[in-house]
């Protein structure tokens, strides 16, 4: 039982410090719980008010917890190694990419039954909103039964359109709804994108490491990539970005400048205005996953960087599928300038999307349960992060640094220099587990001794003992 003794010469604050680091290094309390009220705490260890709070604030200050506005003080994960930002290398030269045979692995091991996927990021899933979509989705078929199993008009459901677009709105954007093409997910966005503004052969940079997604769709139209050094908490390296447009021809640039995956970096408006502007003296297209723009933990939502173009050069990618919904596999574009070659590519490759998907969701958005929704995920997918980050901390090699994502649902984690991730993916696949090794993020197989795990799942003892095990076989 928890008490202070007024015996002691310590301040009573000091107690209280002493006691929940004892709860802390003992497990009973555990990264993302909730520490007891200040009232309540004080009026279990018959102390006043201001003791407990100065406790508190004094370990959020010595970085064992931290507070959330309305909310209280909860136990942070405990980053032995953190990611550090990576040396300055000289300039980089486009490659022909060849991640496509190890992503294929990747995703059939994902898929295997009975596998723990922790190798796919899969953020909605952490808090799934099957129960809601499926309300909505019934009054939806109530009201129009027959429309809904039609064709979606090629540029998508104007309804979900315009739910879209109010969205930009609040966010300080003018989007008109018809400016909204609906794609199916942000990979076919992507690629309207990419074959809008280049073509086989044609230079594209990317962030390093990036998402290997976009990598395997550079690699299928026959583009060569560039790796522009991305720091694991500031993002996208502008001053390298920059020597590289003086150095090579890029024709278009796919950056997720507002949250990286896999290192989970966020960058500032500040940071998206001066990297628009910087593409735009050089009039190079800048293609915008902005995938995961919903899901930082803190809740603030940056401006997508077409906000800040003024040559309508940015492209901005969305999608459904990380926040709510990956089987509806509604996505969507901003195209700017480029609306008509998007469109023809759109009617030629897909026609049109899901209707019923669409109509549901622009319901989904309009009642407010779309947001209701990412209020109730971002916590979880906060707490999962620690929760998971603690327990790489403590059962993974002591040299293993770890990334400190600011949303998203990943863990990006680096190795010794000679850990072979490829290998490390196989053995955890034969235990059960899926990863998702560090070569598939890089076009010049740089990460070989980096791993992406996947924390966007819901929290458990069978995915808490998946981590462990990976930590046994990684010591060995």
């Amino acid at each position: 039982m928890l008490a202070v003794d007024r015996r002691k010469n310590d301040f009573l604050y000091q107690q209280v410090i002493d006691l929940i680091r004892m709860e802390i290094d003992s497990g009973a309390l555990r990264p993302g719980d909730r520490l007891p009220s200040l009232r309540r705490l004080a009026k279990n260890l018959d102390v006043s008010i201001p003791t407990v709070k100065q406790a508190y604030e004094e370990l959020e200050r010595q970085g064992h917890v931290e507070s959330r506005p309305q909310s209280g003080f909860y136990v942070l994960a405990r980053i032995r190694n953190a990611l550090v930002r990576p040396p300055a290398r000289a300039s980089s030269e486009p490659v022909e990419v060849s991640c496509r045979n190890l992503v294929e692995q990747v995703y059939d091991g994902i898929h295997q039954p009975g596998v723990v996927p922790l190798g796919i990021a899969n953020p909605s899933m952490a808090r799934p909103a099957a129960k809601a979509l499926h309300r909505t989705m019934k009054r939806v078929m109530a009201r129009a039964e027959q429309r809904s199993v039609g064709y979606a008009p090629v540029a998508g459901e104007p309804g979900l359109q315009r739910q879209l677009a109010f969205r930009y709105l609040d966010l300080g954007g003018a989007v008109r709804p018809q400016e909204v093409v609906v794609t199916n997910g942000c990979q076919e966005a992507l690629a309207l994108a990419l074959n809008a503004v280049a073509r086989r052969g044609d230079v594209v940079a990317v962030e390093s490491p990036t998402y290997s997604g976009t990598l395997e769709l550079i690699e299928s139209l026959g583009m060569l990539a560039l790796e522009i050094e991305t720091c694991p908490t500031e993002g996208l390296c502008l001053d390298a970005l920059e020597h590289a447009l003086g150095q090579q021809s890029i024709r278009a640039c796919v950056f997720s400048s507002s949250l990286n995956n896999p290192l989970g970096s966020a960058t500032d408006d500040d940071h998206r205005q001066r990297l628009v502007e910087l593409l735009e003296s050089y009039r190079v297209p800048l293609i915008e996953d902005d995938v995961y723009g919903d899901l930082r933990f803190d809740g603030r939502r940056g401006k997508p960087a077409q906000f800040f173009s003024r040559r309508g050069l940015v492209l901005t990618a969305g999608s459904f599928s990380k926040t709510v919904a990956p089987g509806y596999r509604i996505g969507w574009l901003l195209p700017g300038r480029f609306t008509d070659q998007v469109l023809k590519l759109k009617r030629a490759l897909s026609y049109s999307s899901g209707l019923l998907q669409q109509l549901t969701l622009a319901e989904f958005m309009g009642s407010g349960e779309y947001d209701r929704h990412l209020r109730q995920l971002r916590p979880v997918l906060k707490l999962n992060c620690e929760r998971m980050a603690a327990l790489v901390a403590e059962h993974f090699p002591a040299n293993t640094r770890i990334s400190q994502p600011a949303g998203g649902s990943v863990l990006w984690l680096e190795m010794t220099s000679n850990f072979d991730s490829a290998a490390y993916f196989q053995r955890a696949l034969d235990a059960g587990i899926s990863v998702a090794p560090g070569a598939i993020f890089s076009p010049g197989n740089r990460y070989r001794h980096f791993v992406r795990l996947s924390f966007g799942h819901p929290w458990g003892d069978r995915l808490a003992q998946a981590v462990r095990t990976l930590g046994e076989l990684a010591s060995t």
